[in-house]
């Protein structure tokens, strides 16, 4: 049986889905309370399921009239999406998180299953030796250079 944040999860794709892969806009406290469940729950799914590493930019704004909005991250959309990676990436990434937004850019049809590997290759620890330790930086610089000549035109 699939736990509740599957199928708060499902729910959501199917909803991006019907909406073909444009920006959706929900209330947190309604999609709770149609789960029967906490509005956290409804948090929990947002920040693991439907961040910048999965694909996707999440704006939310709390309060009574409080909303949260899921975009796919795809060329299709207005969202400036090699933006919102730079800024996802930081001055510093652990190598899981850029492999998850390498995956994300395959998926989303950015860039090929070999070109996937290759920045995947890039970003290895044994790769990336440096005397500072400072590995997660040179992740970044590296990860946001390839994402800066990916999305030139």
């Amino acid at each position: 049986m699939a736990s509740i944040s599957d199928v708060i999860e499902k729910f959501f794709k199917e909803l991006l889905e019907q909406n073909q892969g444009k920006t959706i806009q929900i209330q947190r406290n309604e999609v709770a309370k149609h789960f029967d469940c906490s509005p956290s729950q409804i948090n929990y799914v947002l920040m693991t399921r439907f961040n910048v590493q999965h694909g996707y930019y999440i704006e939310s704004r709390r309060g009574g009239g409080g909303f949260i909005k899921i975009t796919m991250l795809r060329a299709d959309n207005s969202q400036p999406v090699h933006r919102v990676l730079l800024k996802e990436i930081g001055s510093e990434i652990a190598k899981t998180q850029a492999n998850r937004i390498i995956k994300a850019l395959n998926e989303q049809q950015y860039i090929s299953e070999r070109e996937s590997s290759i920045m995947k290759a890039a970003m290895e620890d044994q790769v990336l030796i440096s005397p500072l330790n400072n590995r997660d930086q040179l992740r970044a610089q590296l990860l946001k250079g390839m994402i800066t000549v990916l999305f030139q035109r």
